[in-house]
């Protein structure tokens, strides 16, 4: 009977706290600087350079804005204006107005167009500027995009996809967030501020202008004291969500492992204790904003309050007018709405800032490999490669390749093999400049791969993996994918070199038939022989070979060979093999143990000298003449099985 599985919680307290001290560290560091440092890096996208077009629209969009805060002035002196001419002594009338708008009718209706036209203007500015901020979003999603991409196989290897995903996801909307807030919003905030505390002080007294001064210092000095507590809140908020994010798609990834070792149940309680973190600090997220809106609204009321009593007590000595008293309460009302906008702007750009905070910080991991400044195309003319004394080593600590020397000419076929952790695997990783080697140096026609540039060096090589991960989409651009530019027929020729092209063609879709996610829906061997296709399509000077049938059954495997010598026939060829059977042929074997080449020669050579090859080889002949002898045994007892069954039914 299965035993329950029973989880330590005390680790995942260890870690929550110190989560939780991770994020009040950054919570200064963003405090100290980095929230500067963050927008600089943004004006290019607020700014973009090199386009007219978008400045412009920034522009316009800004007098826009600007005109309408004008317009939105003088919405209350309509209302006060219609408000005086209702009333019982019919004073104040405006002197400026023209005559056909002096009526209390015209005078409501033109209260009402004033309103319809600041509107109209808002709207003009938010289409003006809608192609900023997409563009604007477009440009950063791009380039981090392309820099995940640059950055070292390393750096993905210790990464998670689905926290990564999630951090480009949320920055990308921070930044139209922040773009827009901070063209379109602040300065004409505090502009509509600055017009109506002059109004104050020219028509009511300095009384008011102190009035709204301290309601608005208070009010924002508040709202940025309860924002800066409600970012920590939003970055345990963040992180939770990012930890449970990744965990939902790591285990669907590995659905199969999941299914194989029955763990559904301690995948679920993995994922639902990030959420419940999720849960505590969302829960925490939304009760902070009400209390921010709560104190917000207190000050501005009582702001109010005191301007409104100021006002009725003039009126009732005389001093003002009943439309004076709608004019400060409506000017008021109409200020509370930027004014609870700053609070929103601030509380946006924080948030904001804190959700590309990460994104950010990815483009600033700068790629492990580069190019050399002037690095030049590789000139490859027969596809010779060449390993003179390479030494690398994963870890300084743990050296892999010590020394190994051997070179692959034009034409010929190398196969490198080994004990597991020997550095077969390297070796490929190297080639491609996945990493750079710390001595010696990697030739291909006599070029040290570091003097050239990557594209150039990746285009004359071809590989076909032990795990083939294709695309989630149709066969076809699973293959096209080896050279974009091919055409159809092209594509069904490598997928006949292949030996694919029948089971394609069966197929309900053919060549448009989906392959799943990972290429989930066809076999190990079906998988294989597409990224065969591929790299036929390639047709890559220099060929590698990376355990490429090790995962398959023997009678796959030889089909998949049958394949590969078609592929590798007249090209360089780097075969890093686990089944020693399949580089028999091969003009010379590598023997390596512990980073080092201990015994090379041809497959008769290597037997001969009775050293590593020779006994790996006595093993892996066992195994297989046991898996041979075991097949056999399988078909004797079903023909046993069917002999018997129609013997009894005779």
């Amino acid at each position: 009977m299965r035993q329950p599985v029973t989880l330590d919680t005390r680790n995942d307290n260890k870690s929550n706290e110190l989560r939780k001290r991770r994020v009040a560290q950054k919570t200064v560091s963003a405090d100290s600087g980095s929230i500067f440092r963050t927008l600089f890096n943004l004006w290019p996208y607020m700014w973009p350079s090199g386009r007219a077009d978008l400045k412009a629209r920034v522009v316009w969009a800004t007098v826009f804005l600007v005109v309408a805060k004008f317009v939105l002035l003088a919405v209350p002196y309509f209302f006060k204006w219609a408000t005086d001419s209702l009333s019982a002594d019919g004073a104040a009338v405006p002197p400026l107005l023209p005559a056909f708008l002096l009526t209390p009718v015209m005078l409501v209706i033109a209260y009402n167009v004033v309103r319809v036209v600041q509107v109209g203007l808002n709207q003009l500015r938010d289409s003006l500027f809608a192609r900023v901020g997409q563009h604007a979003v477009r440009q950063l999603a791009y380039k981090t995009f392309v820099h995940m991409h640059e950055l070292s196989l390393r750096f993905h290897l210790e990464r998670r996809t689905g926290g990564l995903s999630r951090i480009i996801e949320r920055g990308t909307k921070g930044i139209e967030t922040i773009v827009r807030f901070t063209i379109l919003n602040t300065a004409p905030t505090i502009l509509e501020f600055a017009l109506t505390a002059v109004v104050f002080a020219v028509a009511y007294g300095w009384i008011y202008v102190a009035v709204v001064a301290v309601t608005v210092w208070l009010y924002t000095w508040f709202t940025v004291w309860a924002s800066d507590w409600r970012i920590t809140i939003r970055r345990e908020m963040n992180d939770s969500d990012t930890d449970a994010n990744t965990k939902a798609i790591d285990s669907l990834l590995n659905y199969e492992t999941v299914k194989y070792f029955n763990n559904e149940a301690m995948e679920a309680r993995r994922f639902d204790r990030s959420m419940a973190r999720y849960e505590v600090a969302a829960t925490q997220t939304w009760t902070s904003l009400g209390w921010l809106n709560f104190g917000q609204g207190v000050i501005f009321g009582a702001g109010m309050t005191a301007a409104m009593v100021f006002s009725a007590r003039e009126v009732q000595a005389g001093t003002q007018t009943i439309g004076d008293f709608v004019f400060i309460n409506a000017l008021l009302m109409q200020l509370s709405i930027p004014l609870n906008f700053i609070g929103f702007i601030y509380r946006e750009i924080r948030q904001g800032l804190t959700d590309i905070e990460k994104m950010f910080e990815l483009l600033d991991v700068p790629p492990e490999v580069v190019d050399k400044p002037g690095a030049r195309p590789l000139a490859a003319t027969s596809g010779a490669v060449e390993f003179r004394d390479v030494h690398f080593a994963y870890d300084p600590n743990r050296p892999i390749l010590k020394g190994v020397s051997f070179s692959v000419p034009a034409g010929r076929t190398v196969a490198i093999v080994g004990p597991s952790g020997a550095g077969k695997s390297t070796i490929s990783r190297l080639l491609f400049r996945f990493y750079d080697i710390q001595s010696g140096a990697i030739l291909i026609d006599g070029q040290d791969i570091r003097d050239v540039s990557q594209d150039s060096l990746r285009a004359v090589i071809g590989m076909v993996p032990q795990d083939t991960v294709l695309f989630n989409d149709t066969i076809a651009y699973n293959i096209r994918y080896g050279r974009p530019d091919a055409s159809d027929d092209e594509v069904r020729r490598a997928a006949e070199l292949a030996q694919i092209a029948g089971f394609i063609e069966k197929l309900p879709d053919g060549y448009q038939s989906m392959v799943g996610e990972r290429g989930l829906k066809l076999s190990g061997g079906e998988k294989q022989r597409v990224a065969i296709a591929r790299t036929i399509l390639k047709a890559p000077p220099i060929l590698m070979l990376d355990e490429a049938t090790s995962a398959l059954d023997t009678q796959t495997e030889r089909e998949i060979q049958a394949a590969l010598d078609t592929v590798s026939r007249g090209r360089t060829t780097l075969v890093i093999a686990h089944r020693l059977s399949t580089v028999i042929s091969a003009d010379e074997i590598i023997v390596l143990r512990d980073g080092s080449i201990a015994e090379r020669g041809t497959h008769q050579e290597l037997l001969a000298a009775r050293g590593l090859y020779a006994s790996m080889w006595d093993r892996q002949r066992e195994a297989t003449e046991a898996e041979e002898r075991l097949r056999r045994a399988r078909e004797a007892d079903e023909l046993g099985v069917i002999v018997r069954r129609r013997t009894s039914e005779v």
